[in-house]
């Protein structure tokens, strides 16, 4: 009996570590799938309210694709205005960030006692063997796999929305063996998804309008740019506000030179950061997003090692999936409580 306990394991620790290989070796499927599944569920109450007034899916579906479309039509536009904002900045600001930048290298060479070879610049020491031509290719190949990721997104997403892949029926045949408990746990999951969704997107809508106008406030550079790159970290839970306000703060140390002022405008997007990623989204929130911080911490590092950046903006999802999956099993609680950090 112990025996067969331990081979039981052993295969059970086989099977979990070939999943995980699959899923990072496949993960050029298996990231457009899952990002399809979020973009369905969001859309599944307007495709059920489209049912209801009997109209066809090929009418229903076409609309829902070009509702998609227009979201990115307007991203698409956004970060043309912040590479316009880019482009057009004059070259006395590309001079005095070149200044401050070789600067701060010198000083942190002073510090740890780096020493460069007499005569030697800055630019040949630090990007030697860096060339344009070798960094040419591999950025076609990410536009490449963003375009091609993007198309397979919005397939899959189709499928979904035209029943070809139902997920509701997926989880009854192999989880729950039961209708209602599999309808139950599948309206649970779309109703918690689309409320995540929804909070993070106008949270980070508001705090790359606060970047903005904290940018236009003291006079930094490039305030469409900050606002945008602000909007896209923040879906990246903990990590992405951190990220921003580093980047936005060492770049403002090249224009502000006024230390007293460079604090209060770093003061400034910290506080917006706080007041809306550490207080407002957690009450919205509410009991949808109940898992503590020391999950989402070994999450965004597990789905990040697994997908990279993708992984780090699904890793919260799929954890928040998880959790409601194992709160419909009694012998699983000791798990979700774990995961949410309260008692069991």
């Amino acid at each position: 009996m112990k025996d067969t306990r331990t081979t039981n394991i052993l295969l059970l620790i086989i099977v979990i570590s070939l999943v995980f290989y699959l899923l990072q070796t496949l993960s050029f499927i298996f990231i457009p799938l899952v990002l399809a599944m979020f973009i369905a569920l969001l859309f599944l109450p307007l495709m059920r309210w489209f049912n209801k007034k009997s109209i066809p899916k090929f009418v229903s579906i076409p609309v829902v694709v070009l509702i998609i479309a227009g979201v990115f039509r307007v991203g698409g536009v956004l970060i043309q205005l912040s590479s316009n904002e880019i482009l057009e900045a004059n070259g006395s600001f590309f001079e005095k960030a070149e200044t401050k930048i070789v600067d701060l290298i010198i000083l942190i060479e002073n510090y740890f006692g780096v020493v460069r070879v007499e005569g030697d610049s800055l630019m040949n020491h630090y990007l030697q063997g860096n060339n344009l031509a070798g960094k040419i290719g591999p950025s076609l190949d990410f536009v490449g796999d963003v375009i091609s990721m993007s198309l397979m997104t919005l397939f899959f997403a189709i499928l979904l929305l035209a029943g070809s892949i139902n997920v509701e029926k997926l989880l009854n045949s192999t989880i729950f063996k039961q209708k209602h408990a599999s309808v139950k746990t599948f309206r649970k999951i779309e109703k918690d998804i689309i409320t995540f969704v929804k909070v993070k997107f106008i949270i980070s809508l508001f705090t790359g309008i606060g970047f903005g106008l904290a940018c236009v406030f003291f006079d930094v550079s490039f305030p469409i740019f900050w606002g945008l790159l602000a909007f896209l970290l923040n879906f990246i839970q903990m990590i992405g506000s951190i990220v921003s306000i580093a980047l936005l703060a060492l770049f403002a140390l090249v224009e502000i030179d006024v230390m007293s002022t460079l604090l209060f405008f770093v003061i400034t997007i910290t506080g917006v950061q706080v007041v809306l990623g550490s207080v407002l989204e957690p009450i919205f929130m509410g009991k949808t997003f109940s898992i503590n911080v020391i999950t989402i911490l070994v999450m965004l590092m597990f789905w990040g090692f697994i997908w990279g950046i993708p992984g780090l903006i699904l890793s919260i999802p799929i954890t928040v999936i998880v959790k409601i999956i194992l709160d419909q099993f009694p012998k699983y609680q000791v798990i979700s409580s774990l995961m949410s950090g309260k008692d069991s």
